[in-house]
């Protein structure tokens, strides 16, 4: 099944779930219908990401009342006998706090961050948000090794100048021979800017697993110093790029895409949007 057709799949399902506030165009999903959906098997577990995404509405500054609304259903047991459970009434906005709250290596979460993050119901609208936040992602995990390999380092004789060395080391041999400045050249990249941040998501996931690489064997071997340091990170870089090699990949001929930090306040902006785009529910 191809990635439009998932999407497509899940769209339709999504779209059956949503309800309409009579008389107003406010749009809301009940949490017991999105809980398997959602990838939960256990409401328990979906109701602790649901406290997590009232808490994100509270330091948002919005009221989680106008988003986040509990009530009580009736269901009917095998017996025939009806059996009061809780329930939410979520808007479009909750919905999101909820899927930003979840695991994003859950596809069904991963395509929900998407999904109720815009308005509009257009597949491929859809599918681009989903490449967009997957980029996102493999920046913030290439942002947090590399902050994990800076302290592994200092803690073994290295300081900032030297990780700054280690780091341009490893671009070079990731790069076959270009170093980062070249790489910036070669893409229009002013000197303040990091080259990650204008990388597809293919390369930034492959430098990231070249310095997880680092990280666990300078662990591992108790590595020291610069000089050992350094060899280790450009083996990974170099081991990195041949696996990339062998299916034909040469991440110094991949073309550039957008500015992450400018995507990143374009998606700060949509949340902003949303709060409001979503409506609030009618007082109980």
């Amino acid at each position: 099944m191809s990635n439009m057709e998932i999407i497509k799949k899940l769209q339709s399902h999504f779209d059956s779930l949503a309800k309409t506030v009579p008389g107003e165009e406010i749009e809301f999903w009940f949490a017991r219908d999105l809980q398997e959906p959602l990838g939960y098997t256990r409401w328990e577990n979906f109701i602790t990401t649901i406290t997590r995404a009232i808490e994100s509405c509270k330091t948002t500054g919005c009221d989680p009342d106008d988003h986040f609304r509990g009530v009580t259903k009736m269901v009917t047991l095998g017996s025939g006998s009806e059996r009061a459970i809780e329930d939410f009434m979520l808007t479009r906005y909750a919905c999101y706090l909820i899927a930003q709250n979840g695991d994003p290596r859950k596809e069904p979460i991963a395509f929900a961050q998407s999904y109720f993050a815009i308005q509009t119901r257009k597949q491929e609208l859809i599918e681009s948000r989903m490449l967009l936040q997957a980029r996102l992602e493999a920046r913030e995990k290439l942002r947090e090794s590399e902050k994990t390999l800076s302290q592994n380092i200092y803690e073994r004789g290295v300081d900032e100048t030297g990780f700054g060395r280690i780091r341009s080391k490893g671009d070079t041999a990731f790069f076959g021979g270009h170093c980062t400045q070249t790489m910036k050249n070669k893409y229009g990249i002013t000197q303040s800017r990091p080259l990650a941040d204008f990388l597809p998501t293919l390369t930034i996931a492959a430098k990231n697993l070249a310095t997880e690489m680092t990280n666990h064997n300078v662990s591992q071997d108790d590595l020291h110093g610069e000089m050992a340091i350094a060899d280790e990170h450009i083996q990974n870089n170099q081991s990195v790029r041949a696996m990339l090699g062998q299916r034909g990949i040469k991440p110094e001929n991949l073309p550039p895409e957008e500015d992450l930090k400018k995507l990143e306040r374009l998606v700060k902006s949509e949340e902003k949007k949303l709060t409001t785009q979503s409506g609030r529910l009618p007082k109980s």
